[in-house]
């Protein structure tokens, strides 16, 4: 049995349908991972478990009973905000201890339980300083133990990392996946940073106009997105328009304007006549000098257009004859040798026939 279940839960907001008919299901101990855009309805379906809004349509379940009507401060779930949300005036050990002094447990308890929280995410030498007196990261950790002190069946992380500089938030996302691991909490969490949803989830559920439209643990999601948004939502992506040429047992046969005949691995529901594109991270594209094509598979002449050197890789932007403009991917790995081309070069782009993916329209 699910440890928490949405079914059908539509939400309005006056003309705006914030959440569409969402159902899906959270196991216990699983990192779930709300993804998507702004106004997609993450948030929504966040404010929706933690009780702040009520459905208008649909249920919410716990433990397999319902939690309509319940008040959010009944539901044994506690949520962390991106601000922190700490109140200034009391310690760090007082901000952990207020939701146990609230539900009126006994002192001595109190004083254990912020112990072990406190060691729990490393704040041991910090139980008297003031929120002015700690870093972002610090802060974080408080609001953290402070939701886990009472031991709640659920966690809600609504982008509790977005206030964070790059290097602190990367730090914070690998004591997260420890904090979790070693806790046994499910986490329910809201971003719309792609990469960090895929560095911390077990599974996550893209989201866009208020409908999930792919849930699948964190390879799926970029390896095989099911659609388009998916696709291009998830990390760098080339979409290149195509129509199905012929379906064979493992093989799409496919054609591309300007391109010609391009092959690809079959995938379900896929027929002859269909439009749609096929989809290629940048990382599965190769490039060579225009006289060393080589075994590149799949290959076409271009110019380099530009390129975005990014210390560990560069990305170059490839304009073929046809006008489209791809992306290629290449690690940076040569000693002495940051870049392999500059732009104007004359190269090939080529990739394996099986890579690549075939998306619907």
């Amino acid at each position: 049995m699910a440890l928490l279940e949405f079914r059908n839960v539509s939400k309005r907001f006056g003309k705006l349908l914030a959440v569409d008919n969402v159902s899906f299901s959270v196991d216990s101990g699983e990192f779930f991972t709300f993804l998507g855009p702004s106004g997609c309805g993450k948030t929504t379906l966040l404010r929706m478990l933690a009780g702040f809004d009520a459905p208008d349509a649909g249920d919410i379940l716990l433990d397999d009973r319902s939690l309509a009507g319940v008040p959010p401060e009944k539901r044994p779930l506690h949520t962390v905000f991106q601000n922190y949300a700490l109140f200034p005036h009391l310690t760090v050990e007082g901000n952990i201890s207020f939701p146990l002094e609230m539900a009126g447990r006994p002192k001595a308890e109190i004083r254990t339980r912020v112990a072990e929280t406190l060691a729990l995410v490393h704040l041991e030498e910090k139980g008297h300083a003031f929120p002015h007196e700690l870093s972002g990261g610090q802060k974080q950790r408080v609001a953290l133990a402070r939701g886990l002190v009472n031991r709640p069946r659920l966690l809600l992380l609504d982008e509790p990392l977005g206030a964070l500089d790059a290097k602190l938030r990367e730090e914070m996302q690998i004591e997260l996946i420890a904090l979790q691991r070693n806790v046994g909490v499910t986490f329910i969490f809201v971003t719309h940073a792609q990469q960090e949803a895929l560095a911390l989830s077990h599974r996550i559920a893209v989201m866009n106009r208020g409908r999930i439209m792919q849930l699948d643990e964190p390879d799926k999601i970029y390896g095989f997105p099911l659609n388009r948004f998916v696709a291009d939502f998830i990390g760098k992506i080339n979409l290149l328009d195509v129509d199905v040429l012929a379906v064979d047992a493992d093989v799409l046969t496919l054609s591309a304007q300007g391109l010609g005949t391009l092959t690809t691995p079959r995938v379900d529901g896929a027929n002859v006549g269909d439009h749609g594109c096929l989809a290629l991270r940048p990382e599965q594209l190769r490039l060579a000098a225009d006289h060393e094509a080589g075994d590149l598979g799949i290959h076409f002449p271009g110019k380099v257009h530009d390129l975005l050197y990014e210390g560990d890789v560069t990305i170059y932007r490839v304009a073929l004859e046809n006008g489209a403009t791809l992306e290629a991917m290449i690690a940076n790995s040569a000693p002495g040798r940051p870049r392999f081309f500059e732009v104007g070069d004359s190269v090939v782009l080529g990739w394996r026939p099986d890579a690549g993916r075939y998306l619907h329209d």
